[in-house]
């Protein structure tokens, strides 16, 4: 292939990427000074609990370093479908219906993969995580965006949703609890899941955060709605609750006829989930279990400090149910948010991300991250104090 090809191709497939960069300009910046504070990335900064550790290393010693079966190894498959029928309430057979994962972001791809012909839309709620966008274009798809506002704490509302349904609507990204907001009570994903029923829709239900909830609400999956099993891709994986984002391990649960034509693309993009990553796996879901609630109260304790301290600067937010972030309204010290974190981090080596990288519709928020050790979190409520005190 000639170089003017590749120069076609690279025109060709690149899209805009400027909400890229103010991510790349705060990381390089921050690469540059001592002792920043990290509150950008969404990966839990909390060691994988020392069982799971365990259990990959002993894996690799009794020579689990080859591929498994593309679907991942039955006896993590029947621990995911154990793990579902105790804490979700769904029935799932382990050897036809649940498809081991690189990851959640994996089963995504192939999740969306198997639903969309071009031109298809995918309706998805604003703020939200981008790559469900990307995985959407990538395959010739259309996210529709359903707007939210924040006087509803960008909660998808039934009304909302069906408004936006056209012809050519074909599945509901609902991720719940959501990642930079969004935490919706039993009631609210029934309304939501009716819509889904009577417009004949598929609802991709991402439930990675499940466990990371700091009230007392219960966490309802959306294929245990009746009516719902047969048009729902429950995706979810170890990576949250059991800090493992770098081990790579999700899954998907959907009826055996999906997971069957997913089976050679699953294979084409992965093979398979590594297989000490697996042994891993299978220790998470079938170990003691306290170390969950140990590190979501972990995470609590550090909202609530947070929390209090962006009250006392004055700042609004989303109010932080669920999952590693809050959302923030930085625009009363009279900063855009990409102008907010860029002097946070100059003056107060405090690192965090505009919303905008969430695809925030507003232009006011930026998403703080929850996942230093506490006693940082601690100083950069200080450091942000002192910041703020120069503006008003």
């Amino acid at each position: 292939m000639s170089c003017n090809a590749l120069d076609r191709l690279r025109s060709d497939k690149t899209r805009t990427v400027g909400e890229l960069s103010i991510r790349t300009k705060l990381l390089e910046k921050a690469a540059t000074l001592d002792d920043v504070i990290l509150m950008g990335r969404g990966d839990p900064d909390l060691p994988t609990p020392k069982h799971i550790i365990e259990a990959a290393k002993k894996a690799i010693d009794n020579g689990a370093t080859h591929y498994t079966h593309v679907r991942g190894t039955i006896e993590l498959r029947e621990a995911i479908a154990e793990k579902l029928k105790r804490d979700n309430n769904l029935d799932y057979d382990p050897e036809n219906e649940i498809t081991v994962t690189v990851g959640a972001e994996e089963a995504v791809f192939l999740s969306l993969f198997g639903i969309l012909n071009p031109g298809d839309e995918v309706l998805v709620p604003e703020p939200r995580y981008n790559s469900y966008d990307e995985a959407i274009l990538m395959l010739g798809g259309v996210p529709k965006v359903v707007k939210c506002i924040p006087e509803e704490n960008f909660r998808l509302t039934p009304e909302r949703l069906e408004a936006n349904i056209s012809p050519k609507t074909k599945a509901i990204s609902l991720v719940n609890p959501g990642n930079p907001v969004g935490m919706y009570d039993p009631e609210q994903v029934k309304e939501l899941c009716q819509i889904a029923i009577k417009h004949d829709l598929i609802v991709i239900s991402d439930e990675i955060y499940e466990n990371i909830i700091f009230d007392d609400t219960p966490h309802l999956s959306v294929a245990s709605i009746p009516g719902m099993r047969e048009r729902t891709i429950t995706i979810n994986g170890p990576s949250k609750s059991y800090a493992m984002t770098g081990w790579r391990c999700g899954f998907f649960a959907a009826p055996a006829p999906f997971c069957e034509i997913l089976t050679e693309p699953a294979h084409t993009i992965s093979i398979c989930c590594p297989a000490p990553t697996q042994a891993a796996a299978l220790a998470a879901y079938t170990g003691p279990q306290d170390c969950v609630k140990e590190m979501r109260d972990i995470y609590k304790e550090r909202c609530n400090i947070m929390a209090t301290a962006l009250t006392e600067m004055g700042f609004s937010f989303i109010p932080p149910r669920a999952g590693f972030y809050i959302f923030t309204d930085v625009t009363s010290l009279g900063m855009t948010p990409e102008e907010f974190c860029m002097q946070l981090l100059m003056q107060a080596k405090v690192l965090i991300f505009p919303g905008s990288l969430f695809l925030d519709p507003t232009g006011r928020y930026v998403r703080i991250s929850l996942l230093s050790p506490t006693e940082r979190i601690i100083a950069a409520a200080e450091r942000m104090k002192n910041f703020v005190k120069q503006y008003k």
